[in-house]
């Protein structure tokens, strides 16, 4: 029974594996709207999809950004400046991309930028860091897809949203992991409500990597910043070397668990966008597949417990 089992199990992954080679083509006919392109995921998303024939069209916050882009691609990419939190950046943007890509409709837009700062305990943000980072991380996703939706409806297009493993567990406290699960919200909706109209809506979960979200300079001086506002009370309570612990712990963990290949990432949305049976959701990492995707679906006298077991606790907690 058990080589049944192991047989059909093989079979199943045969199949999948068979089914998910074959892609769309015509790539030069199809335009790709990319954001958070200046370096990361997005920037390494561009210069493959263009090496592969498509039209880019990647959105840079920075002009130096574009620049660099510019010269490390074909003169088929062409890039753009972009806020995601501001509105009127964003329908600017839209406008010239209706202008570029005419009749054909837009093939797919990915949603990858996004930040990771402001981020520390709950107890020492305000509603406005959560509001700052909302802003961009669900709330730049949300406009973006709504001002070309009408474009990929016509090319019966994708969208990929690029979300995290934190969008199915949240082991930090801020609005990072609040604004991933938002973004998990509005993938799924999104998927169901397009489905008719022949869109496909993707999610890109990806565990520890190599960007500037896991660069521990950036969450370092964040901290330090937010310690740094607080009242002498909150100080008190956690102690006054907590910061001093937290640091040397993030410095530890990140030295060893963001994986440097970046392409596991780059290949999970070239597939989405490319494969004519692409998946739902992709979880790219070792970390993502088997420790936080598994622990998503523990109960929580399980997960509390493992999350909690190495975190640094306030000088004055009582559990």
């Amino acid at each position: 029974m058990f080589l049944y089992l192991l047989g059909l199990v093989a079979f199943l992954f045969l199949y999948r594996w068979y089914r998910e080679r074959k892609r769309v083509g015509n790539e030069s006919d199809k335009y790709v709207y990319i954001t958070g392109c200046d370096s990361g995921f997005g920037n390494l998303l561009a210069r493959h999809l263009d090496k592969l024939g498509y039209r880019v069209i990647a959105s840079c916050f920075t002009e130096k950004g574009e620049d660099e882009l510019k010269k490390a691609a074909s003169e088929r990419l062409t890039t753009l400046h972009l806020d995601v939190a501001n509105t009127d950046s964003v329908n600017k943007a839209a406008t010239i991309i209706k202008t570029q890509v005419g009749e054909k409709g837009l093939w797919a837009v990915v949603n990858n930028a996004g930040v990771s700062v402001p981020s520390a305990n709950c107890d020492w943000l305000t509603i406005e860091d959560y509001k700052s980072m909302l802003d961009v991380n669900l709330n730049g996703v949300i406009a973006v897809t709504l001002s070309v939706l009408q474009l990929i409806k016509k090319a019966r297009g994708r969208v990929v949203n690029v979300a995290s493993v934190f969008g199915r567990i949240s082991p930090i406290g801020g609005p990072y992991a609040v604004s991933k699960y938002g973004v998990e919200a509005f993938n799924d909706s999104l998927r169901r409500n397009m489905k008719c109209f022949g869109v496909k809506v993707l999610c890109i979960e990806p565990g520890f990597f190599k960007t500037g979200v896991t660069d521990t300079e950036i969450l370092r001086k964040s901290l330090e910043k937010m310690w740094d506002k607080l009242p002498e009370e909150i100080k008190e309570e956690y102690g006054h070397d907590y910061l001093d612990k937290v640091n040397e712990l993030m410095l530890k963990t990140l030295a060893k668990m963001p994986d440097t290949d970046l392409m596991k990432v780059v290949g999970c949305m070239e597939h989405a966008i490319s494969a004519v049976h692409p998946r739902t959701r992709y979880s790219p990492g070792w970390d993502a597949k088997f420790f936080w995707l598994p622990l998503s679906y523990m109960p929580t006298f399980i997960a509390d417990p493992l999350l909690l077991k190495d975190t640094v606790m306030p000088q004055k907690c009582t559990m």
